[in-house]
Protein backbone atom coordinates (compact mmCIF):
# COMPACT_ATOMS: atom_id res chain seq x y z
CA UNK A 1 0.00 0.00 0.00
CA UNK A 2 1.06 3.65 -0.54
CA UNK A 3 0.89 6.76 0.63
CA UNK A 4 -0.87 8.25 -2.62
CA UNK A 5 -3.77 6.37 -1.90
CA UNK A 6 -4.20 7.32 1.85
CA UNK A 7 -6.10 10.49 2.53
CA UNK A 8 -6.13 11.96 6.36
CA UNK A 9 -8.75 14.39 7.78
CA UNK A 10 -7.69 17.93 8.82
CA UNK A 11 -7.91 16.72 12.56
CA UNK A 12 -5.20 14.40 12.21
CA UNK A 13 -3.27 17.02 10.71
CA UNK A 14 -3.88 19.34 12.82
CA UNK A 15 -3.09 17.11 15.88
CA UNK A 16 0.66 16.74 15.21
CA UNK A 17 0.87 20.63 15.70
CA UNK A 18 2.73 21.17 18.53
CA UNK A 19 0.71 24.54 20.16
CA UNK A 20 -1.95 26.35 19.62
CA UNK A 21 -0.31 29.18 17.46
CA UNK A 22 1.06 26.39 14.90
CA UNK A 23 -1.98 24.92 14.30
CA UNK A 24 -3.26 28.77 13.58
CA UNK A 25 -0.92 29.52 11.61
CA UNK A 26 -1.08 26.27 10.02
CA UNK A 27 -4.70 26.53 8.96
CA UNK A 28 -4.26 29.48 7.43
CA UNK A 29 -1.45 27.79 4.75
CA UNK A 30 -4.06 24.93 4.02
CA UNK A 31 -5.08 26.04 0.65
CA UNK A 32 -3.71 26.57 -2.36
CA UNK A 33 -2.48 30.47 -2.84
CA UNK A 34 0.33 30.50 -1.09
CA UNK A 35 1.94 27.03 -2.57
CA UNK A 36 3.52 26.58 -5.90
CA UNK A 37 5.55 23.13 -7.44
CA UNK A 38 3.73 21.41 -4.75
CA UNK A 39 3.43 17.33 -5.32
CA UNK A 40 3.74 13.90 -3.75
CA UNK A 41 4.87 10.70 -4.82
CA UNK A 42 4.02 6.62 -4.12
CA UNK A 43 6.41 6.16 -1.89
CA UNK A 44 4.33 9.14 0.54
CA UNK A 45 6.24 12.55 0.48
CA UNK A 46 5.26 15.55 -0.47
CA UNK A 47 6.88 18.78 -0.78
CA UNK A 48 6.07 22.38 -2.04
CA UNK A 49 7.21 25.69 -2.11
CA UNK A 50 5.80 28.29 0.09
CA UNK A 51 5.36 32.01 -0.60
CA UNK A 52 7.02 33.99 2.64
CA UNK A 53 7.92 36.91 3.53
CA UNK A 54 11.61 36.84 1.43
CA UNK A 55 12.06 36.92 -2.20
CA UNK A 56 12.66 33.43 -1.74
CA UNK A 57 9.80 30.68 -1.44
CA UNK A 58 10.37 28.24 1.81
CA UNK A 59 11.42 24.85 0.72
CA UNK A 60 9.35 22.38 2.31
CA UNK A 61 9.20 18.63 2.09
CA UNK A 62 7.22 15.89 4.71
CA UNK A 63 7.96 11.82 5.02
CA UNK A 64 4.74 10.68 5.35
CA UNK A 65 5.67 7.26 4.87
CA UNK A 66 7.94 7.06 8.09
CA UNK A 67 6.08 4.71 9.87
CA UNK A 68 7.20 5.82 13.69
CA UNK A 69 5.33 9.26 12.27
CA UNK A 70 5.67 12.16 9.61
CA UNK A 71 9.16 13.92 9.53
CA UNK A 72 9.40 17.34 8.16
CA UNK A 73 12.01 19.37 6.33
CA UNK A 74 11.61 23.38 6.14
CA UNK A 75 14.16 25.87 5.18
CA UNK A 76 12.07 28.90 7.02
CA UNK A 77 14.21 30.12 10.43
CA UNK A 78 11.26 27.78 12.96
CA UNK A 79 12.42 25.68 15.55
CA UNK A 80 8.94 24.25 15.98
CA UNK A 81 8.65 20.40 14.55
CA UNK A 82 6.47 20.74 12.58
CA UNK A 83 6.14 24.36 11.39
CA UNK A 84 3.51 26.54 9.88
CA UNK A 85 4.40 25.44 6.42
CA UNK A 86 4.45 21.80 7.07
CA UNK A 87 1.23 21.85 8.75
CA UNK A 88 -0.24 23.89 5.56
CA UNK A 89 1.24 21.66 3.04
CA UNK A 90 0.01 18.41 4.79
CA UNK A 91 -3.36 20.56 4.88
CA UNK A 92 -3.21 20.76 0.96
CA UNK A 93 -2.44 16.87 0.88
CA UNK A 94 -5.10 15.92 3.17
CA UNK A 95 -7.84 18.22 1.12
CA UNK A 96 -9.06 18.39 -2.31
CA UNK A 97 -7.92 15.78 -5.11
CA UNK A 98 -5.23 16.78 -7.88
CA UNK A 99 -4.29 19.51 -5.75
CA UNK A 100 -0.74 18.06 -4.56
CA UNK A 101 -0.74 15.90 -8.00
CA UNK A 102 1.54 13.07 -8.32
CA UNK A 103 5.08 13.76 -9.31
CA UNK A 104 8.76 13.21 -9.15
CA UNK A 105 10.40 14.99 -6.26
CA UNK A 106 12.79 17.98 -7.22
CA UNK A 107 16.28 17.61 -6.55
CA UNK A 108 16.06 19.44 -2.67
CA UNK A 109 13.44 17.28 -1.99
CA UNK A 110 14.77 14.39 -3.16
CA UNK A 111 18.00 14.35 -1.92
CA UNK A 112 16.45 14.83 1.99
CA UNK A 113 14.20 11.81 1.35
CA UNK A 114 17.38 9.88 -0.39
CA UNK A 115 19.20 10.87 2.69
CA UNK A 116 16.35 10.00 5.57
CA UNK A 117 15.96 6.51 3.41
CA UNK A 118 19.78 5.99 3.54
CA UNK A 119 20.15 6.70 7.84
CA UNK A 120 17.22 4.72 8.51
CA UNK A 121 19.21 2.11 6.73
CA UNK A 122 22.37 2.06 8.63
CA UNK A 123 20.55 2.73 12.05
CA UNK A 124 18.82 -0.70 11.25
CA UNK A 125 21.74 -2.10 10.79
CA UNK A 126 23.89 -0.80 13.69
CA UNK A 127 21.49 -2.26 15.86
CA UNK A 128 21.56 -5.37 14.82
CA UNK A 129 25.18 -5.29 14.91
CA UNK A 130 24.89 -3.47 18.29
CA UNK A 131 22.76 -6.95 19.30
CA UNK A 132 24.48 -9.61 17.62
CA UNK A 133 27.84 -7.97 20.00
CA UNK A 134 25.80 -8.93 23.05
CA UNK A 135 26.35 -6.65 26.37
CA UNK A 136 29.48 -6.36 26.82
CA UNK A 137 31.37 -7.48 30.13
CA UNK A 138 28.36 -8.77 32.12
CA UNK A 139 30.20 -8.47 35.46
CA UNK A 140 31.34 -4.72 35.14
CA UNK A 141 27.22 -4.49 34.53
CA UNK A 142 26.70 -6.05 37.39
CA UNK A 143 29.30 -3.73 39.22
CA UNK A 144 27.32 -0.58 38.02
CA UNK A 145 24.25 -2.13 38.77
CA UNK A 146 25.34 -2.70 42.61
CA UNK A 147 27.22 0.92 42.88
CA UNK A 148 24.04 2.62 41.80
CA UNK A 149 21.83 0.79 44.02
CA UNK A 150 23.95 1.68 47.29
CA UNK A 151 23.55 5.20 46.03
CA UNK A 152 20.11 5.30 45.77
CA UNK A 153 19.78 3.35 49.18
CA UNK A 154 21.82 6.00 50.79
CA UNK A 155 19.15 8.98 49.06
CA UNK A 156 16.07 6.93 50.10
CA UNK A 157 17.45 6.55 53.74
CA UNK A 158 18.28 10.16 54.02
CA UNK A 159 14.74 11.07 52.57
CA UNK A 160 13.14 9.18 54.99
CA UNK A 161 15.02 11.32 57.89
CA UNK A 162 13.95 14.80 55.74
CA UNK A 163 9.92 13.40 55.83
CA UNK A 164 10.43 12.26 59.60
CA UNK A 165 11.95 15.81 60.59
CA UNK A 166 9.14 17.49 58.31
CA UNK A 167 6.38 15.72 60.65
CA UNK A 168 7.84 16.41 63.95
CA UNK A 169 8.70 19.90 63.02
CA UNK A 170 4.55 19.71 61.71
CA UNK A 171 3.51 20.39 58.19
CA UNK A 172 2.85 24.23 59.40
CA UNK A 173 6.65 24.72 58.78
CA UNK A 174 6.14 23.68 55.04
CA UNK A 175 5.01 26.92 54.41
CA UNK A 176 7.54 28.85 55.86
CA UNK A 177 10.46 26.90 54.87
CA UNK A 178 9.87 27.68 51.24
CA UNK A 179 10.59 26.17 48.03
CA UNK A 180 14.51 25.70 48.47
CA UNK A 181 15.03 23.58 50.99
CA UNK A 182 12.81 21.19 48.59
CA UNK A 183 14.72 22.21 45.64
CA UNK A 184 17.97 20.86 47.81
CA UNK A 185 16.50 17.84 48.89
CA UNK A 186 15.65 16.90 45.02
CA UNK A 187 19.34 17.62 44.35
CA UNK A 188 20.19 15.46 46.82
CA UNK A 189 18.30 12.59 45.11
CA UNK A 190 19.82 13.49 41.69
CA UNK A 191 23.17 12.77 43.29
CA UNK A 192 21.94 9.38 44.58
CA UNK A 193 21.05 8.50 40.74
CA UNK A 194 17.06 8.40 42.23
CA UNK A 195 15.16 10.59 39.87
CA UNK A 196 12.25 9.29 40.16
CA UNK A 197 12.43 10.17 44.25
CA UNK A 198 13.31 13.22 42.76
CA UNK A 199 10.84 14.33 41.03
CA UNK A 200 8.51 13.45 43.59
CA UNK A 201 10.45 16.10 46.58
CA UNK A 202 10.13 18.31 43.48
CA UNK A 203 6.20 18.05 43.59
CA UNK A 204 6.22 18.54 47.26
CA UNK A 205 7.91 21.48 47.46
CA UNK A 206 4.86 23.16 45.27
CA UNK A 207 2.01 21.62 47.52
CA UNK A 208 2.53 24.69 50.29
CA UNK A 209 1.43 27.24 47.87
CA UNK A 210 -1.29 25.13 46.24
CA UNK A 211 -3.89 26.47 47.44
CA UNK A 212 -6.83 25.85 50.80
CA UNK A 213 -6.50 21.78 51.89
CA UNK A 214 -2.60 21.77 50.90
CA UNK A 215 -1.68 20.30 54.34
CA UNK A 216 -4.17 17.41 53.31
CA UNK A 217 -2.56 17.04 50.25
CA UNK A 218 0.88 17.19 51.14
CA UNK A 219 0.56 14.74 54.12
CA UNK A 220 -1.05 12.07 51.41
CA UNK A 221 1.63 12.69 49.02
CA UNK A 222 4.39 12.21 52.03
CA UNK A 223 3.16 9.35 52.83
CA UNK A 224 2.94 7.85 49.22
CA UNK A 225 6.65 9.12 49.05
CA UNK A 226 7.47 6.95 52.30
CA UNK A 227 5.91 3.91 51.00
CA UNK A 228 7.83 4.25 47.79
CA UNK A 229 11.07 4.73 50.21
CA UNK A 230 10.25 1.94 51.99
CA UNK A 231 9.47 -0.39 49.35
CA UNK A 232 13.19 0.30 47.93
CA UNK A 233 14.96 -0.36 51.58
CA UNK A 234 12.64 -3.71 51.11
CA UNK A 235 12.48 -4.82 48.04
CA UNK A 236 13.77 -7.98 48.64
CA UNK A 237 10.68 -9.08 50.14
CA UNK A 238 8.33 -7.86 47.64
CA UNK A 239 6.58 -9.88 44.56
CA UNK A 240 8.46 -9.76 41.26
CA UNK A 241 6.03 -7.52 39.55
CA UNK A 242 5.69 -5.03 42.30
CA UNK A 243 9.53 -4.86 43.06
CA UNK A 244 9.82 -3.88 39.07
CA UNK A 245 7.05 -1.32 39.77
CA UNK A 246 9.43 0.00 42.79
CA UNK A 247 12.14 0.22 40.80
CA UNK A 248 11.00 2.03 37.65
CA UNK A 249 8.98 4.94 40.20
CA UNK A 250 12.34 5.36 41.79
CA UNK A 251 14.00 6.00 38.59
CA UNK A 252 16.07 2.59 37.39
CA UNK A 253 15.21 2.31 33.94
CA UNK A 254 14.64 -1.04 32.29
CA UNK A 255 14.53 -2.16 28.91
CA UNK A 256 11.54 -3.55 27.46
CA UNK A 257 11.82 -7.39 28.02
CA UNK A 258 8.20 -8.90 27.29
CA UNK A 259 7.21 -10.50 24.05
CA UNK A 260 6.58 -8.50 21.00
CA UNK A 261 2.46 -8.39 20.82
CA UNK A 262 1.89 -7.34 16.37
CA UNK A 263 -1.75 -5.82 16.25
CA UNK A 264 -3.28 -2.94 14.38
CA UNK A 265 -2.81 -0.27 16.78
CA UNK A 266 -4.95 2.82 16.95
CA UNK A 267 -3.63 5.74 18.17
CA UNK A 268 -5.55 6.88 20.66
CA UNK A 269 -4.21 10.16 21.78
CA UNK A 270 -0.94 12.09 21.85
CA UNK A 271 -0.26 14.70 24.67
CA UNK A 272 3.07 17.07 25.33
CA UNK A 273 4.16 17.79 28.74
CA UNK A 274 6.96 20.08 29.45
CA UNK A 275 9.30 21.49 32.36
CA UNK A 276 12.97 23.27 32.44
CA UNK A 277 14.76 19.70 31.63
CA UNK A 278 12.69 17.67 29.14
CA UNK A 279 9.39 17.79 26.93
CA UNK A 280 7.92 14.36 27.43
CA UNK A 281 5.23 13.01 24.87
CA UNK A 282 2.70 10.47 25.85
CA UNK A 283 1.27 8.53 23.34
CA UNK A 284 -1.61 6.25 23.64
CA UNK A 285 -2.26 3.21 21.89
CA UNK A 286 -5.29 0.52 21.36
CA UNK A 287 -4.49 -2.82 19.75
CA UNK A 288 -8.01 -3.94 17.87
CA UNK A 289 -6.83 -7.64 17.51
CA UNK A 290 -5.13 -8.10 21.22
CA UNK A 291 -7.69 -5.78 23.09
CA UNK A 292 -4.41 -3.87 24.90
CA UNK A 293 -3.59 -0.34 25.74
CA UNK A 294 -0.35 0.52 25.65
CA UNK A 295 1.62 3.89 26.55
CA UNK A 296 4.62 4.82 24.52
CA UNK A 297 7.04 7.42 25.67
CA UNK A 298 9.32 9.44 23.51
CA UNK A 299 11.48 12.56 24.43
CA UNK A 300 12.82 15.66 23.49
CA UNK A 301 15.01 18.42 25.12
CA UNK A 302 13.83 21.62 26.69
CA UNK A 303 11.76 23.62 23.86
CA UNK A 304 12.01 20.49 21.22
CA UNK A 305 9.49 18.26 20.60
CA UNK A 306 9.96 14.73 20.61
CA UNK A 307 10.67 12.82 17.23
CA UNK A 308 7.93 10.58 17.52
CA UNK A 309 4.69 11.74 16.26
CA UNK A 310 1.48 9.78 15.36
CA UNK A 311 -1.48 11.45 14.56
CA UNK A 312 -5.02 10.53 16.63
CA UNK A 313 -7.21 8.30 14.51
CA UNK A 314 -4.91 6.83 12.63
CA UNK A 315 -3.72 3.22 13.06
CA UNK A 316 -0.48 1.51 12.59
CA UNK A 317 1.10 -2.52 11.70
CA UNK A 318 3.71 -2.97 14.22
CA UNK A 319 4.73 -4.84 17.21
CA UNK A 320 5.41 -3.53 21.00
CA UNK A 321 6.51 -4.79 23.58
CA UNK A 322 5.75 -4.17 27.52
CA UNK A 323 8.20 -2.78 30.25
CA UNK A 324 8.15 -5.15 33.29
CA UNK A 325 6.38 -3.90 36.54
CA UNK A 326 2.85 -4.88 38.23
CA UNK A 327 0.35 -3.12 35.99
CA UNK A 328 2.72 -1.56 33.69
CA UNK A 329 0.92 -0.57 30.38
CA UNK A 330 4.51 1.74 28.49
CA UNK A 331 5.76 -0.07 25.92
CA UNK A 332 8.00 0.17 23.10
CA UNK A 333 7.02 0.23 19.33
CA UNK A 334 9.33 -2.11 17.63
CA UNK A 335 9.09 -2.77 13.91
CA UNK A 336 6.94 -1.19 11.97
CA UNK A 337 5.04 -2.82 8.79
CA UNK A 338 3.14 -0.18 8.04
CA UNK A 339 3.01 4.29 8.02
CA UNK A 340 -0.09 4.74 9.83
CA UNK A 341 -3.05 5.08 7.92
CA UNK A 342 -6.87 5.70 8.82
CA UNK A 343 -9.02 3.50 10.21
CA UNK A 344 -12.28 2.96 11.33
CA UNK A 345 -11.59 1.52 14.80
CA UNK A 346 -12.86 2.57 18.05
CA UNK A 347 -11.80 1.20 21.62
CA UNK A 348 -14.87 -0.46 23.51
CA UNK A 349 -16.31 1.78 26.44
CA UNK A 350 -17.26 1.24 29.71
CA UNK A 351 -19.52 3.45 32.42
CA UNK A 352 -18.02 6.08 34.39
CA UNK A 353 -18.82 3.92 37.74
CA UNK A 354 -16.71 1.21 36.10
CA UNK A 355 -13.87 3.92 35.05
CA UNK A 356 -13.49 4.74 38.85
CA UNK A 357 -13.65 0.31 39.42
CA UNK A 358 -10.59 -0.06 37.52
CA UNK A 359 -8.82 3.08 39.06
CA UNK A 360 -8.77 1.61 42.40
CA UNK A 361 -8.00 -1.72 41.31
CA UNK A 362 -5.16 -0.78 39.70
CA UNK A 363 -3.83 0.84 43.08
CA UNK A 364 -3.29 -2.65 44.01
CA UNK A 365 -0.74 -3.07 41.94
CA UNK A 366 0.96 0.50 41.48
CA UNK A 367 0.19 2.69 44.54
CA UNK A 368 1.72 5.59 43.11
CA UNK A 369 -0.13 5.75 40.17
CA UNK A 370 -1.71 9.01 39.10
CA UNK A 371 -4.57 7.67 36.55
CA UNK A 372 -5.72 4.55 34.07
CA UNK A 373 -6.44 5.00 30.21
CA UNK A 374 -9.80 4.70 30.26
CA UNK A 375 -12.86 4.98 27.29
CA UNK A 376 -16.33 6.02 28.34
CA UNK A 377 -19.41 5.27 26.61
CA UNK A 378 -22.24 7.29 25.77
CA UNK A 379 -21.56 9.71 28.45
CA UNK A 380 -22.42 13.41 28.19
CA UNK A 381 -20.50 16.56 29.10
CA UNK A 382 -22.69 18.25 31.70
CA UNK A 383 -22.02 21.42 34.16
CA UNK A 384 -21.53 21.04 37.76
CA UNK A 385 -21.57 24.27 39.45
CA UNK A 386 -18.40 26.10 38.15
CA UNK A 387 -17.39 22.42 36.87
CA UNK A 388 -17.81 19.72 34.34
CA UNK A 389 -18.52 16.07 34.64
CA UNK A 390 -19.07 13.36 32.34
CA UNK A 391 -22.69 12.02 33.11
CA UNK A 392 -23.44 8.69 31.53
CA UNK A 393 -26.58 9.03 29.30
CA UNK A 394 -27.90 5.56 30.48
CA UNK A 395 -27.28 5.66 34.88
CA UNK A 396 -27.09 8.30 37.28
CA UNK A 397 -23.52 8.12 37.70
CA UNK A 398 -21.09 10.99 36.49
CA UNK A 399 -17.24 11.33 36.61
CA UNK A 400 -16.07 15.00 37.46
CA UNK A 401 -13.95 16.41 34.75
CA UNK A 402 -10.17 17.09 36.06
CA UNK A 403 -8.84 20.82 37.19
CA UNK A 404 -6.57 20.81 33.80
CA UNK A 405 -8.76 19.67 31.66
CA UNK A 406 -11.27 21.96 32.27
CA UNK A 407 -8.70 24.69 32.52
CA UNK A 408 -7.91 23.69 28.61
CA UNK A 409 -9.73 24.71 25.43
CA UNK A 410 -10.60 20.51 24.57
CA UNK A 411 -13.14 21.02 26.94
CA UNK A 412 -15.27 23.24 24.65
CA UNK A 413 -14.95 21.17 21.94
CA UNK A 414 -15.91 18.02 23.54
CA UNK A 415 -18.67 20.12 24.23
CA UNK A 416 -19.31 21.18 20.76
CA UNK A 417 -19.29 17.65 19.57
CA UNK A 418 -21.36 16.75 22.21
CA UNK A 419 -24.20 19.06 21.54
CA UNK A 420 -26.36 17.66 24.51
CA UNK A 421 -25.99 14.16 22.95
CA UNK A 422 -23.95 11.02 24.05
CA UNK A 423 -20.65 10.49 22.69
CA UNK A 424 -17.32 7.98 23.51
CA UNK A 425 -14.59 9.50 25.04
CA UNK A 426 -11.27 7.98 25.82
CA UNK A 427 -8.81 9.88 28.63
CA UNK A 428 -7.17 9.34 31.88
CA UNK A 429 -9.02 8.28 34.90
CA UNK A 430 -7.32 9.19 38.21
CA UNK A 431 -7.92 10.62 41.94
CA UNK A 432 -8.22 14.35 40.42
CA UNK A 433 -10.94 13.60 38.02
CA UNK A 434 -11.06 12.45 34.27
CA UNK A 435 -9.11 14.11 31.55
CA UNK A 436 -10.96 13.84 28.37
CA UNK A 437 -7.82 13.65 25.42
CA UNK A 438 -10.02 11.90 22.51
CA UNK A 439 -13.73 11.64 21.66
CA UNK A 440 -15.64 10.18 19.08
CA UNK A 441 -19.89 11.24 18.02
CA UNK A 442 -22.12 8.82 18.75
CA UNK A 443 -22.85 7.79 15.07
CA UNK A 444 -20.40 7.77 12.45
CA UNK A 445 -17.34 10.17 12.23
CA UNK A 446 -13.42 10.61 13.04
CA UNK A 447 -12.09 10.62 16.35
CA UNK A 448 -11.65 14.30 17.39
CA UNK A 449 -8.51 15.41 19.54
CA UNK A 450 -9.12 17.44 22.57
CA UNK A 451 -5.56 17.48 23.82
Amino acid sequence: MTQQGVRWSADQVLALAPDASSRKAGSKLGAAGPWSEAGSSGEGTVWGLCKGSGSKPYQTVVDIADASGPAYKCSCPSRKFPCKHALGLLLLWAGEDGVVPAAQPPDWAGEWIEGRRRRATEKRAAGAAGASAGSGDPEAARRRAERRAERITAGATELEQRLADLLRGGLAGAEQTGYGLWEETAARMVDAQASGLAARVRELGAIPSSGPGWPVRLLEECALLHLLDQGWLRRERLPDGLAATVRSRVGLSASADGPPVRDNWLVLAQYDTADARLTTRRTWLYGAESARTALLLSYGAAGRAPELALPVGLALDAEVSSYPGAGQLRAALGEQFAPPAPAATRPPGVTPARAADRYGEALRDDPWLDSVPVTLDRVVPTPDGDSWQLADADGDEALPISPTARSRPGLWRLVALSGGAPVKVFGECGHRGFTPLTAWPEGPGEAVSLC
